[in-house]
């Protein structure tokens, strides 16, 4: 028997002679085959540990399967639940010969041998520490996780318009040969040759004189374009307006243009004018969406610091700017991110891809906060060896009551599902444990700040920097 009571953990270090008197207090009884040995939210007082037969237990959650065990134990937490209540679901797959502990026999075990309580803490400081580091580790993921997608989503609107684009340039590159080779038929001129061969040098330079982005300045240009086409006979003229008007082209310069050549010229000329023009327009786009993907890259690879030694020295306000690059997604219209850096910031020694899971977790929180509508404000100054970034926020605040506990593992105020609760504990230790710096926070209805103190050079760090 004591054999069975040795595969739980808890009890895999105990003497026989501690077994032994834990098997004497605990009571042996039979299950049927499909009944319940808890419930979720029963009060329970016992442990209970499978001698024959199999057991299963479920968390009750939907999508979360039953597991096969050997005991089950009643968990005592904060919360919702009661203390003393079960927080899963436990059962019988066959008929089951159960040992049953209770609580008054395992308190008794306690009291009259120091060995097993020595033994037994240590066992459950080790677990929780497992538990708690694959917390962190799943922490993490999911923050991978949502900077994947927030990645996705950035990288993918650069690269629609660089497929758009791609797909318009093919037929305005068409658009355009084709118009060219009707200009150079033997009915076009010397002069007129030189005069669409300066047309052609000067198409590439067009948008530095495009008229300014004032929607009603801009449509009235276009209603005077279109009108001035109109009357030179050149046909679509609502189309072609838009196009020419966005390259800088007015009534004086096509009238100018329209002194070199006839009507019916006039009309194939324009026409190349906007094709080429859409040609350029297309590539700038291009190349903009390109630099704007390259971009993103580069602040990935920033932020992760790839390749690089654990410590570096940290542009700390680049390092701010690559995680609000990762967050974009987040950020919506109704929120206002407000920059407030001193301008002799200076790197710091730091351990980089840890202090941006910081600048993540404080950013993500305060974006939250916010629920879509307000200010956010990041802001960096340095003093007396110290470089302080702050993180505010204009939401409701932290009640003073939770403040003092916002730092603890696994405490959170979001709803099951959304947060763990390590967020900030995990910024916690890196602030403060690793960097030797300082996280504090205050907190008012109207302003939440989190400020991060960190030192300019580690202390005893003797690996250098990269």
């Amino acid at each position: 028997m004591f054999d069975e009571l040795r595969k739980i953990s808890l009890f895999a270090d105990l003497s026989e002679g501690d077994l032994e008197r834990l098997y004497q207090m605990a009571e042996t009884v039979s299950i049927p085959a499909g009944d319940l040995v808890l419930r979720e939210g029963d009060q329970g007082d016992s442990l209970f540990v499978v001698l024959d037969g199999e057991g299963y237990q479920a968390s009750g959650q939907p999508g979360r399967p039953a597991r096969v065990v050997q005991a089950w134990a009643v968990l005592w937490r904060d919360g919702p639940a009661r203390a003393g209540a079960a927080i899963s679901l436990g059962g019988t797959l066959q008929e089951c010969r159960l040992l049953v502990i209770s609580q008054v026999a395992f308190q008794t075990l306690l009291s009259c041998s120091p060995s097993a309580s020595l033994k037994i803490l240590h066992t459950v400081t080790s677990r929780l520490r497992s538990t708690e580091s694959a917390l962190i580790q799943n922490e993490k993921m999911a923050g991978l996780g949502t900077l994947a997608a927030g990645l996705a989503h950035e990288l993918n609107n650069p690269a629609a318009a660089i497929r758009r684009s791609a797909a318009q340039l093919r037929d305005a590159l068409a658009e355009r040969d084709r118009l060219a080779a009707r200009l150079h038929s033997p009915a076009i001129d010397q002069y007129q040759k030189e005069s669409l061969g300066a047309l052609q040098e000067e198409l590439p330079e067009r948008k530095a004189t495009a008229p300014p982005g004032d929607p009603l300045a801009l449509c009235e240009l276009e209603d005077g374009l279109q009108e001035w086409l109109e009357d030179h006979g050149v046909g679509e003229a609502w189309e072609l307006a838009p196009v020419l008007v966005a390259s800088g082209w007015d009534r004086d310069e096509l009238g100018r243009v329209a002194e070199r050549f006839s009507a019916t010229q006039l009309s194939f000329v324009v026409r190349w004018l906007a094709a080429s023009s859409s040609v350029y327009d297309l590539l700038e786009e291009v190349g903009k969406s390109a630099e704007a993907m390259s971009d993103i890259v580069k602040a990935v690879k920033t932020y992760s610091y790839l390749d690089q030694a654990p410590i570096q020295e940290v542009d700390v306000v680049e390092s701010l700017e690559n995680t609000l690059v990762l967050l974009r997604p987040k950020i919506t219209a109704g929120i206002t991110i407000t920059r407030d850096y001193a301008d002799d910031v200076p790197r710091i020694e730091a351990y980089g891809s840890e202090l941006n899971q910081v600048w993540t977790n404080l950013i993500d929180n305060a974006i939250d906060a916010l629920a879509g509508q307000g200010e956010l404000t990041l802001r960096a100054f340095t003093a007396e060896s110290v470089v302080t970034v702050e993180v505010v926020d204009d939401g409701p605040g932290i009640p003073p009551e939770i403040q003092p506990r916002i730092f603890e593992p696994f405490y959170t105020t979001k709803a099951p599902g959304i947060g763990t609760g390590l967020g900030l504990h995990v910024s916690y230790n890196i602030v403060v444990h690793k960097h030797r710096g300082q996280l504090q926070v205050a907190s008012k209805p109207g302003e939440t700040r989190l400020r991060v103190i960190l030192p300019i050079r580690l202390a005893g760090n003797n690996a250098g920097v990269t």
